[in-house]
């Protein structure tokens, strides 16, 4: 019987880890300190949750990852694959080249080579021109790549033309390509660039999966593994080595999917409070409301979906100094630096205390604090230790109230739930919250919220709006549910979570532009 799954999220801190029964209750959990490599911090939570479950381990079916593995490759640039860049839609897209607004190193690092060749569709699906097949091997030849990534004009219209150029590329070179309408959607630029980013991940993906694979195989574990990505829903490692770009966002997301799950509470405000940093979000239907603007990665605008997310940078771990916090944080070396824990350094962590707002694990630190204040206001110090922890608090208060004030949007009837190894850092009471819910097993979950996710498909087009309209539409929901099926959904589970339809003006037909997500429980 393997009826447990395995949720891991890698945090800027510490990586989480969970095991859920087949009633969903979590049965061991664990948190370890995010190595700089991330793998084997990941392999120490792994082992931890093992450890809780002895022979239990053999009844483990699945094992979900939420990494920051592709996030850090793009900030850091680091292990980023060479990438051909091809755009179908010369001569009308000249004017603004590929890459254009990229900073310099991460555009030195990634670019193997930039063209625009003839193609290309108008926004109502009608083709402007043949594919530029024969320009694109002119390209291609003897350039040095480890992957190409193709953008059409108004690709989510009609993929054909990358298509084409797709079917070209791994039949003549051998190469990965990574297509735009796969990826992003209305926005040529913007779905360019996350088109590029995808191919350049190609190996950092690989790498990965290898590393949970190896994981799971030194463990003596035949479960199957999936990756969390930014909606909240998860893929499996074919889907993800295709498409390693939808994983950026997928710490947020868990946070919220398992806020969602660990509360009750489908519409909220979640406050996920790390070492590092304090990410919000807003639960929709217990799914996390999507930004509807385009997001930055690493110096990039992008357009493909991610959680509305507002970060800020207090943690447990950040750096209290007078006057002021942070924004630096001592991260995962909390344990060693915080004066609870017998450091040095002045955190949240012990304003926090000092404040009397303490989790349920913190013997002895209350202790070490007092001994530490003590210490400190009996030199000649122009300031007690004491009000500069107070002020500390008052600081983070404000920031988390005004940053509650924004995800609002106005509207104050939202309960706010509390998640994160450091969710004791806020008040009980938060003003545009009707209440604040600190559900049990909050410190992780991060790694429930992958551990519970669906499988997802999306489809992001346009269709015209006459007679055809009804069936396009059904077309479209169909593409998006074997979509789902793809990323590792159970076909006769899998349903429509959502649909939107836009119109489009000034269009010599109409047309309506149709955004379709589909969603379901894994497949056994």
């Amino acid at each position: 019987m393997t009826d447990l799954r395995v949720g891991i999220d890698v945090g800027g801190t510490n990586t989480d880890a969970v095991v859920l029964d087949a009633d969903g209750r979590v049965i061991a959990k664990a948190k370890r300190p995010t190595t700089p490599d991330v793998t084997e911090g990941l392999r120490a939570a792994l082992d931890a949750v093992l450890g809780e479950l002895g022979e239990s381990q053999a009844r483990i079916g699945r094992v979900m990852l939420g990494t920051t593995h592709a996030t850090n490759a793009i900030l850091e640039r680091r292990n980023l694959g060479r990438v051909a860049v091809l755009r179908l839609g010369a001569p009308a897209t000249t004017s603004v080249p590929p890459l254009s607004g990229w900073p310099g190193d991460l555009r030195a690092a990634v670019s193997a080579g930039e063209a625009i060749v003839p193609g290309g569709h108008y926004v109502d699906g009608r083709e402007i021109g043949p594919p530029g097949l024969d320009a694109v091997r002119r390209f291609l030849d003897g350039l040095q790549a480890d992957a190409v990534a193709v953008t059409s004009v108004f690709s989510p219209a009609s993929g054909d033309h990358e298509r084409a150029v797709e079917e070209l590329v791994k039949a003549e070179y051998g190469l990965p390509v990574s297509v735009s309408h796969e990826i992003g959607s209305l926005g040529l630029l913007e779905r360019e660039n996350a088109t590029v980013l995808n191919a350049a991940l190609y190996g950092v993906a690989a790498h990965v999966t290898d590393a949970l694979v190896t994981a799971l195989a030194e463990r003596g574990l035949g479960a199957k593994p999936y990756l969390a990505q930014n909606d909240g829903t998860l893929m499996t490692l074919e889907h993800a080595a295709r498409l390693p770009v939808s994983t950026i966002g997928s710490g947020p997301a868990n946070s919220l999917r398992g806020a969602a799950y660990l509360s009750g509470v489908a519409d909220a405000i979640v406050v996920d409070v790390g070492g590092t940093s304090t990410d919000l979000g807003v639960l929709v239907g217990g799914f996390p409301r999507e930004s509807a603007a385009a997001v930055e990665i690493g110096g990039v605008l992008t357009n493909f979906r991610m959680p509305d997310i507002l970060a800020i940078a207090l943690g447990g771990g950040t750096v209290v100094r007078n006057p002021g916090i942070g924004p630096d944080s001592v991260g995962y070396r909390i344990v060693e630096e915080a004066l609870v824990f017998g450091g040095s350094t002045v955190t949240m962590t012990d304003a926090a205390v000092a404040a009397g707002r303490m989790p349920g694990e913190a013997a002895g630190w209350r202790e070490r604090l007092e001994a530490a204040v003590r210490a400190h206001d009996s030199g000649d110090m122009s300031e007690r230790m004491a009000d500069t922890l107070e002020r500390a608090v008052a600081i983070a208060d404000e920031t988390v109230i005004d940053a509650v004030d924004r995800m609002a949007l106005g509207k104050t009837d939202r309960p706010l739930v509390a998640v994160g190894g450091g969710a004791f850092l806020l008040p009980d009471a938060i003003p545009g919250a009707s209440r604040v819910v600190r559900p049990e097993h909050a410190e992780v979950a991060n790694a429930v919220g992958a551990a519970i996710a669906l499988a997802s498909g999306r489809v992001d087009t346009i269709l015209p709006a006459g007679d055809s309209r009804s069936k396009a539409i059904e077309r479209a929901k169909e593409e998006a549910a074997a979509r789902a099926v793809a990323a590792g959904a159970d076909p006769s589970g899998v349903e429509i979570v959502d649909l939107l339809e836009v119109p489009l003006s000034y269009l010599s037909e109409p047309a309506v532009r149709v955004h379709v997500k589909a969603a379901g429980p894994l497949a056994r």
